[in-house]
Formats: structure tokens, C-alpha cells, sequence
């Protein structure tokens, strides 16, 4: 706090003396100054940490438009410099206009020493803490512009500390073979970090296939994944090519993992450990080139232990693992991922702009990407307010319907976007029923009313797609 250098604005010398007395007791340096033009001068050529300035610099003046008149030019040359106002003669309603614009505070004369004391103290540590934010965000800003120099980060969209990091590590093993885990919530971007990988790999020109295993039948997990033969099994009348054999050369992303059944395990992890395998009805071994990245929401080391997931699975795929937190634990991530999705169309108000930061987005980046499309249809004129973003109405529908387990998977965006953003914007999504375990005639029933739709028909029985999935293959439904 000592060697601060204080610039007092004020025609009347005593003033002056005074405070500078009064400073020199604190170990702070006082320049003075007796009219506007001084003041700026000195400004120009000290470095000042804080200014107290008169408001009236004549005699027969007590307006104080001369020192409403050198506050704004201050303000406006020197944006982050405190500024006290000291003055005897001007009204409240103008001093509540200047601290309004910026002022640090207004004093009236005779002032108390202490108060004074203390108000400089505090905007003086106020303003060390200002700056050392400041040169922070700019450190920050300089190794963000590094890391889109070194790596390629296409339509990566982020802000805070926590997912940079996470961008870092990510790119930084990219261009390794070795299989990486992605882990966290539904709806906070996993694939988009698998893209990421890809496109900063050895061969980020190769294919990128993406598989939802929990979206994967049981019987039909082996031909999907290692392709099938002509005549393997009834309606294959030509031959299938697997996502392992498309994405040779390339990347293969498997996610949601932990809903892969343990059958599809096995016949997984032999191909992890050999990168070899047979499509279904042929003896003939095939050899593929293929960096896998896999991704889950699931607590894989307890399904481990409940005997749900292999274990030599688990170590085979999580080399390197990739945590990737929810939306609210990267706050700084919100309004530039808004602003993205509003593709400059829109504005946001500033009370929308805290709403969405104070919002606790369960469903992660999907729900703000479909708060911001639904304000879009909702949003007549050019600004987005509040109501237009329906947080709460959103909200509702997560705790009732579990909107966030129950979407898709990023890799299966498309079909999450209609169903969310319908159900979004009609003000009608469908209500769950209570029942916790539906019968088979209640789940026949649902998908007949909802056309087939699972992510509708899980909605309305209250499950995730992926439990209607597993109960649709216990009661062996079949999907029309």
C-alpha cells in the first residue's frame, strides 16, 4: 500500500496541504494540482493510482459543470482509474448521476479523515485486484491464441480455465494411437472433444465413424460393429461393412460405452488387443488400423464391481482419460457457447445474460444449445430477453421427464434436437407416467402412440432410451 502516488485536483491550495498531510501519515506520495488542465497534464506524465478531484474551480462558480466536465475526460482517457469527488456545493442528484458513471465515491467537504482513509484504502486494493484480474485474462487470452495457432480447433467454442485445460490434454495426445475415455455428462460435448482428437491426429483426413452402442440391438451388435457377409443372417442380402472396417486409417468412436452389453465386451476387446476380426458368416481374419475413443457418463469402475463391465475392457480403453466437466462447473463457457448458437441473428439483454449464468443447466451445452434455438422462434425483434429463454419451463421438464438422460447421445444429435427442441417449444412435452417398471403391453403400447419414436416413447414411461432399449430386448419387442 506504501508508494502510492494519490493526484488531488483542487484550486484551493489548503485543500491541497491538508491532504497531503494527511497522506504522507499513510506513506502515500500526493501530486497536486490546481486547475482541470494541471490535473490532466500530470496524469500524462505520473503514474497515478487514484484521483480526488474538486467539482468547482472559479469562485462564482458552483455547478460543478467544470468538474462534471473533467471527471468525463478522465473516465474516458483512463477507464480503470479510481476517481473520489470532493466538493461542498454540488446537488445529491448529480453526485449520484457521476457515481452512476463511474465514480468511486463522493465526498462532501469538510471530510473525515478516517472515512477518507479507509475509502482510498479499499479502492486502492479494489483496484490492485481489478488489475491482477486483468493481466490474468490477458495471460489467458495469449495462451488460448497459442493453442488455436498450434492446434487445429475448428468450431471448438470455450472461455473458462477448465475447459481449456481440457483442450490442452486433449490435443496434446492426440496425435499417440493410444485409446482415451472420455467421461462425464450427457449433453456437455464428448464427441465434440473426440472430434477434436480426430482432427489433431496423425490422420485427421481419414474417417471419423461414430457409434452409439447404447443405441446398438443386441443381436445385431457384432454386424454393426465388424460388418456381416451376404446371407449371415436373415435380410442380409448384401454384404455389410462394419465401423471398424470403415473407419481404418481412422478414428472409431464409441460412445456411451458403459451400455454396451457384455457379449459385445468380449467380442470388443479382442479386436482393441489384436485390431483384427472376421465379419459375421466369414472365416476370413481382417486386419484394420484404428485409433478408438470411447466416451460415458457412466460410473464404469462400479459397474465393475457389480459385475456390468469387463475389467481388462476398462484398462484397454481408458489409457488416457478425458474429463469433461458439466456446463455449470465452466461458467466462463456459457455466454460465448450462447452467443454461437445465436450465429449473431440475436442479441442478449443483459438480464438474459445472467439468467443463463445463474441457470444450473442439467442438460449441459444440448439444453442451452435448445434454450437459445427456442428463443430464437420466440424472439420478435432483435433482443433476447429472459422470458424468451424459458429456463424454467426447461428446468420442469428436465425433473419430470429427465430430459438429460434421456436425450441422445452427441453422436446421435440429430434425433435429440427434434425431439427436445418440439417438445420445447409446443409448451407440451409428454408427462411420464408414475409407474416405475412398465409391463411389456405398456411398452408395446407407448411405442404404438408414439409411431416408434424411443426417445418420445422412454419419455412417456419415464425411462432413459437406453433402459427402454434394455427392456425392449428382455421382452423381445422389436422396433417397428
Amino acid at each position: 500500500m506504501n508508494d502510492r502516488k494519490l493526484l488531488v485536483i483542487d484550486d484551493n491550495t489548503a485543500v491541497s496541504t491538508a491532504l497531503e498531510l494527511l497522506f504522507s501519515l499513510e506513506g502515500w506520495q500526493t501530486i497536486s494540482a490546481t486547475t482541470p488542465e494541471d490535473g490532466l497534464s500530470a496524469l500524462k506524465s505520473e503514474s497515478v493510482d487514484l484521483v480526488i478531484q474538486d467539482m468547482n474551480f472559479k469562485a462564482d462558480k458552483t455547478s460543478g459543470e467544470e468538474g462534471i466536465e473533467l471527471f468525463h475526460t478522465i473516465r474516458e482517457q483512463y477507464p480503470d482509474l479510481p476517481i473520489i469527488l470532493l466538493t461542498a456545493w454540488t446537488s445529491l442528484e448529480t453526485a449520484v448521476d457521476l457515481v452512476r458513471g463511474g465514480a468511486a465515491d463522493y465526498l462532501a467537504k469538510p471530510w473525515d479523515d478516517k472515512k477518507l482513509i479507509t475509502t482510498i484504502r479499499n479502492l486502492l486494493e479494489l483496484s490492485d485486484s481489478t488489475q491482477e484480474l486483468l493481466r490474468l485474462k490477458e495471460r489467458n487470452n495469449q495462451t488460448r491464441s497459442a493453442l488455436f495457432k498450434e492446434y487445429t480447433l475448428n468450431n471448438i467454442i470455450f472461455q473458462d480455465p477448465l475447459t481449456e485445460n481440457l483442450i490442452r490434454l486433449a490435443c496434446q495426445v492426440a496425435k499417440s494411437d493410444i485409446p482415451i475415455l472420455i467421461t462425464g455428462p450427457n449433453g456437455a460435448g464428448k464427441e465434440k472433444i473426440a472430434e477434436l482428437i480426430h482432427d489433431n491426429s496423425v490422420n485427421p483426413n481419414n474417417n471419423f465413424i461414430a457409434v452409439n452402442c447404447g443405441a446398438l440391438p443386441k443381436e445385431l451388435i457384432e454386424a454393426e460393429l465388424f460388418g456381416a457377409e451376404a446371407g449371415a443372417y436373415t435380410g442380409a442380402n448384401k454384404i455389410r461393412i462394419g465401423r471398424f472396417e470403415a473407419a481404418d486409417g481412422g478414428t472409431l468412436f464409441l460412445d456411451e460405452i458403459g451400455n454396451l452389453p457384455l457379449e459385445g465386451q468380449m467380442k470388443l476387446l479382442r479386436v482393441l488387443e489384436t485390431q483384427q476380426f472376421e465379419r459375421l458368416g466369414s472365416t476370413k481374419t481382417k486386419t484394420v488400423n484404428v485409433r478408438v475413443i470411447s466416451a460415458t457418463n457412466a460410473d464404469l469402475p462400479a459397474m465393475i464391481k457389480a459385475g456390468e463391465f469387463r475389467e481388462d475392457l476398462y484398462y484397454r480403453l481408458n489409457v488416457i482419460e478425458l474429463k469433461l466437466p458439466p456446463l455449470a462447473d465452466r461458467p466462463e463457457d456459457i455466454l460465448p457457447l450462447a452467443n454461437f448458437f445465436l450465429d449473431g441473428e440475436k442479441q442478449l439483454s443483459s438480464n438474459a445474460q445472467q439468467a443463463l449464468l445463474n441457470y444450473p443447466w442439467p442438460g449441459n451445452v444440448r439444453e442451452l444449445r435448445n434454450a437459445i434455438k427456442r428463443a430464437q422462434l420466440l424472439c420478435s425483434n432483435n433482443k433476447v430477453e429472459i422470458e424468451h429463454l424459458g429456463l424454467r419451463a426447461l428446468n420442469e421438464a428436465n425433473s419430470s421427464a429427465n430430459v438429460t438422460e434421456s436425450s441422445a447421445t452427441e453422436s446421435n444429435v440429430a434425433e435429440s434436437n427434434v425431439t427436445e427442441s418440439s417438445a420445447t417449444e409446443s409448451h407440451t412435452p409428454p408427462k411420464p407416467k408414475a409407474k416405475k417398471e412398465p409391463t411389456k403391453d405398456e411398452i408395446e403400447a407407448a411405442l404404438a402412440e408414439t409411431h416408434g419414436v424411443i426417445a418420445n416413447a422412454a419419455q412417456m414411461l419415464g425411462l432413459s432410451r437406453q433402459s427402454l432399449y434394455r427392456r425392449m430386448e428382455r421382452f423381445d419387442i422389436k422396433k417397428k
